[in-house]
């Protein structure tokens, strides 16, 4: 077998045979030159002490060499019984779980994501398997929200889709007569399509890295107060109050403005979306090398269980807190990695029934 094609087990069994080998010869020869000197130099100590073995000192060497030899032989055969049944069982204990790893993998590459590796007795292979059914339980649930994820936006797809067919045909068929309302419906139903694409584009360039970021020192005090004006436009007379909370001097910033403008609109876009009455406030302070932007909501809030995922992409909150939203359930997934590549980083609080608090904090200039 070319070496180059010889399995583990092989290998193993080879090199631990080789080992034993080198040793028995090193044995071997060692003994072999020296055991007859220190054999003769045993016989004349005797003889200093008065035994007389002059004449048979001859037979004695030749004795000791025979029964040396036989004795060497038999250890041999019983030596590399043992060593090799040991390597081959040692091999063998080494490539049974990898073959078993192997086989496991290949029925995870073909769509079996339930599959995972047994404990292993061999403390490597056993931090080997548990790394492999951490990363098959995470590509699981990927694979699993994403399901979820396609079903939700074939649905969201599908009403706007329905709407525009439906109001197409009407007036191809002259059954209603087009007016601006009609058209401005329309327009909405677009909207809508356009905002799931973007998102999507969006989260695709993002989790690729190729989303352009131009970083400059920038101040964000202008872009948060005209941010807070443009929302308050949109808060009805019993909805939440918007409060700004940030000193009047911010030291400026190292991000992309267009960039944190767009993750500030995702988030005070969540906050109006899931806070009724109360207030909204956006709050701003420094630390050492960071400014920190705060977007608290005194609405629905999150539940516990879902804090762990609320940025993970192709995830969505349970249906009981998302069933008025119209939105696509990446937003968050998206500011995250916008963050990220400006060299920030957003958290979360909440509390359910209380209300939820985004930060994010970026690099001062």
């Amino acid at each position: 077998m070319p070496r180059n094609k010889m399995g583990l087990r092989s290998r193993l069994f080879l090199s631990h045979l080789l080992v034993m080998m080198v040793g028995v010869g090193s044995l071997l020869v060692i003994s072999k030159l020296s055991s007859p000197r220190f054999f003769i130099v045993q016989l004349e100590q005797i003889e200093v002490s008065g035994i007389q073995v002059r004449y048979a000192r001859r037979q004695l060497v030749r004795g000791f060499e025979t029964a040396w030899s036989r004795s060497t032989f038999l250890s041999f055969i019983a030596g590399a019984t043992a060593a090799g049944g040991l390597s081959y069982w040692v091999s063998r204990r080494i490539t049974q779980p990898l073959t078993q790893m192997e086989q496991i993998t290949r029925k995870f590459a073909a769509g079996h994501l339930d599959e995972r590796l047994p404990k292993s007795e061999i403390p490597e292979l056993n931090r080997l398997g548990s790394s492999f059914n951490r990363m098959a339980s995470s590509l699981e649930g990927v694979e699993q929200r994403r399901r979820e994820l396609i079903s939700d936006l074939t649905h969201e797809l599908r009403t706007p889709l329905t709407v525009i067919r439906g109001y197409l045909e009407e007036m191809a068929d002259s059954r209603i007569e087009p007016s601006p309302e009609i058209y401005q419906r329309l327009v909405r139903e677009t909207i809508r399509l356009e905002r799931l694409v973007n998102d999507l584009q969006e989260l695709s360039k993002a989790e690729a890295g190729y989303l352009p970021i131009n970083l400059q020192t920038v101040n964000l005090r202008p872009l948060l107060e005209s941010l807070l004006e443009k929302f308050s436009d949109q808060v009805l007379e019993d909805g939440p109050v918007l409060r700004l909370d940030c000193p009047p001097q911010m030291p400026p910033v190292l991000a992309d403005i267009d960039r944190v403008e767009q993750v500030l609109v995702n988030l005070l876009g969540n906050a109006l979306l899931y806070t009724s009455a109360g207030s909204i406030t956006v709050k701003a302070w420094t630390e050492p090398k960071r400014l920190w932007v705060a977007v608290v909501d005194t609405g629905q809030g999150i539940a516990p269980e879902d804090l762990p995922h609320i940025f993970e992409r192709f995830w969505r909150a349970e249906q009981s807190r998302s069933q008025n939203s119209r939105g696509t359930g990446i937003g968050l997934a998206i500011s995250s990695r916008l963050l990220e590549l400006q060299g920030g980083q957003i958290e979360v609080e909440s509390e359910l029934g209380k209300g939820s608090t985004f930060r994010f904090f970026l690099p001062l200039a």
